[in-house]
């Protein structure tokens, strides 16, 4: 049976008319993730051998979001229920072994819960769940040895068996060949008019498939998303899981409920992070590394004893060891910095190097530029690289020093060892180990009188 290919089937017609948005439900980001991304995922990591995406609302939406991947997408138009959506699935599944059922909107469902339910569907085997309040859920119905004998949804459950509190999760696991026998033959009298697929229960009992069930270890697994406060919680959930799991691998966080993780972060020994940061894309932090509160991180490497001060967005950035950066830098991408590197406070790089114990500490815009070793750029310094139709770079050569209010008009090179006087306009190359000064004469104006304010009438 290990051998026997396994098909998911992930259903994502539906429209979430409670999201009150043009988006289709199943793109809704969660953790900057799409829920269908994060589901899709899991097929991945259960090495599905066939994946097929039920579509509806939205268009080619879904679809193209996902272009390129080995996923079959399948509209379902119109849109008749749950069992409807599997059927519209069926031609396009491998033969024999099994086929697992997902929902586009249910994100969060550990692989190890799914792998348990696979493991144990040698004939129809119900993910399912006890809810303190099952509202809203189609009920298991057993009899008295404890056997399944068919789910009831809540529409058409009586009072009794509104009361039971195990719940049908919608997440099943079939056999293929017994999916094609059963979906032909539900039927469609209940108050919705639509083919569910929790039919498929009684027809199973009745053809003698044994029927099984088997529960996550948390009940969040199985939670979906229809509203934007079902989103938020599950963003929640989400943040909280990986910030337990993070400070398990030894990480401090100052406050794990205000931890957002939206991509992948690794972390080497003794990394802290302060609240309300935000890593993005691929995030990985050497260790000793500080990460001040408000920081926002996407694509970016960091080296041994980096500090990031609080508030300092930073974007496809690379940044040695012994580093310090803000609070309230910017570094977009192409920012490269080498070894015991100062960016302070309002200073604002793109596609610049900065090379060994160089500093930047007030009130800079440095792009395009490479700046060599031991390097101090004083405040207010700018340099010039777009002339409106192209950009140039400019290069500081190792031991500068750029003086305050300095404007570094590109094309230009600062020798090695040079000194710009503060308040300079460069606009052609400065020669090492010299000042160049560019600045109007100062004048005073014997005898002037600063204005006084007219009285008014």
């Amino acid at each position: 049976m290990n051998n026997a290919p396994l098909n998911v089937v992930v259903l994502a017609a539906g429209k979430g008319t409670r999201m009150h948005s043009r988006l289709p439900k199943v793109m809704h980001p969660l953790a900057g993730v799409p829920l269908l991304g994060h589901v899709l995922s899991k097929a991945r990591q259960l090495q599905a051998d066939r994946v097929v995406v039920v579509y509806g609302f939205g268009g080619d939406a879904v679809p193209s979001a996902f272009a390129g991947t080995d996923v079959k997408f399948v509209l379902q138009e119109p849109q008749l229920g749950t069992g409807h959506a599997v059927q519209r699935a069926l031609a396009h599944l491998l033969l024999g072994g099994n086929t697992l059922v997902l929902y586009g909107d249910v994100p969060l469902t550990r692989v190890d819960t799914l792998k348990q339910l696979v493991a144990g569907s040698r004939g129809l085997a119900l993910l399912t769940a006890a809810l303190d309040d099952p509202a809203g859920y189609g009920r298991i119905v057993r009899n008295k040895a404890g056997a399944i004998v068919r789910i009831v949804e809540e529409k058409d459950a009586s009072a009794k068996e509104k009361q039971i509190r195990e719940i049908n999760t919608g997440i099943l696991c079939a056999p293929t060949a017994k999916l094609g026998e059963w979906l032909p033959r539900l039927e469609n009298h209940n108050a919705q008019k639509e083919y569910y697929l929790t039919d498929i229960v009684a027809l199973a009992i009745v053809s003698g498939t044994r029927v099984s069930a088997c529960q996550p270890a948390d009940n969040w697994e199985i939670l979906g998303v229809n509203s934007k406060d079902q989103l938020a919680s599950l963003e929640r959930v989400y943040q909280l899981e990986r910030a337990r799991q993070m400070m398990k691998e030894g990480v401090t966080l100052a406050d794990p409920w205000r931890f957002d993780v939206r991509g992948e972060l690794a972390c080497g020994r003794d990394v802290f992070i302060d609240v309300n940061c935000i890593f993005e894309g691929t995030v990985k932090l050497g260790d000793g590394v500080k990460v001040g509160a408000g920081c926002v991180l996407r694509n970016v490497e960091v080296g041994t004893d980096t500090e990031f001060l609080p508030y300092t967005h930073a974007d496809g950035v690379i940044a040695g060891n012994h580093c310090r950066v803000g609070p309230y830098a910017r570094m977009r991408p192409g920012t490269r910095l080498a070894d015991h590197v100062h960016v302070g406070n309002f200073v604002e790089t793109k596609a610049t190097e900065i090379g060994d114990g160089s500093k930047a500490n007030h009130l800079t815009y440095l792009g395009d530029t490479t700046v060599g070793r031991k390097v101090n750029i004083g405040a207010g310094t700018i340099v010039c690289n777009y002339d409106g139709a192209n950009k140039f770079r400019t290069v500081i050569e190792d031991d500068a020093f750029i003086g305050s209010d300095s404007q570094l008009v590109a094309p230009v090179t600062v020798g090695r060892g040079a000194t710009i006087g503060a308040g300079s306009t460069i606009t052609r190359d400065a020669p090492a180990n010299e000042l160049t000064v560019s600045r109007s004469r100062q004048t005073s104006v014997p005898g002037w009188k600063r204005p006084v304010k007219k009285e008014k009438k």
